[in-house]
């Protein structure tokens, strides 16, 4: 997601992974794409971001929950892919302390799912 947001104009990214084969190969798909971004162990982001995406599955985002919401800054946004349609409301349960998710899009049984800060 971070390479394609570097596509589209994001600048100032940071990608976190736990893996960090995961990590090198971020840095190796970005130099390849011509973008530039910072990418790290989750210690790498630091503070707060006007956009934060997550592409994990849905268990993964319910545990991540307080914290993928502490970085996003006040007005910014939250994103959230990697969602089956039949666990939609287990991420608005989840999120609903932090935040109201809503479905932006749907595609083969999937769907994004955003919130504003």
């Amino acid at each position: 997601m971070a390479i394609g947001a570097a596509l589209h104009g994001a600048t100032e990214i940071d990608a976190v992974d736990i893996d960090e084969a995961a990590v090198s190969s971020t840095v190796l798909n970005a130099e390849a794409n011509g973008v530039r971004l910072n990418a790290g162990l989750p210690e790498k982001a630091t503070g707060q971001y006007q956009t934060v995406l997550a592409n994990i599955l849905a268990t993964p985002l319910k545990v991540l929950a307080p914290l993928l919401r502490q970085h996003v800054a006040q007005g910014g946004n939250l994103v959230l892919a990697g969602i089956l349609e039949r666990q939609e409301q287990e991420l608005k349960d989840a999120y609903a302390p932090y935040c109201t998710l809503q479905v932006s899009d749907r595609e083969d049984g999937w769907i994004l799912m955003t919130a504003q800060a």
